[in-house]
């Protein structure tokens, strides 16, 4: 049986890191204690800050505003998936956001 961490089991801990994109990512850095559960808060943190950002710099400059809809859906496909490899137990890694949020980890 898995290891349980605020009374959850890390699979759903890892996956709930992802639900509120940064702000759950925040809460379940600073409260659990597992690394498999520290990691998808601090990717989840990463991930969507930027993806927030990307999209919202997109938003305001007519010419691209058509890209900010793309982002936002590819945000949203991106968090589905993400969810998802958390609470089958995978530890994926989102192409180069995953090593930014994994050697901030070790810094943190």
């Amino acid at each position: 049986m898995a290891e349980k961490d605020l009374g959850l089991k890390k699979e759903t801990a890892g996956a709930l890191a992802y639900v509120l994109g940064p702000v759950t990512g925040i809460f379940f850095l600073v409260t659990s204690k597992d690394p498999f559960v520290k990691f998808h808060a601090m990717q989840s943190t990463v991930v969507f800050i930027v993806m927030f950002v990307l999209q919202w710099v997109l938003g305001i400059t007519i010419i691209l505003f058509p890209l900010s809809a793309l982002i936002g859906i590819v945000s949203f496909v991106l968090w589905l998936v993400l969810i998802y490899k958390a609470w089958q137990g995978e530890m994926w890694k989102v192409p180069v956001l995953g090593k930014v949020a994994e050697n901030l980890l070790k810094k943190v």
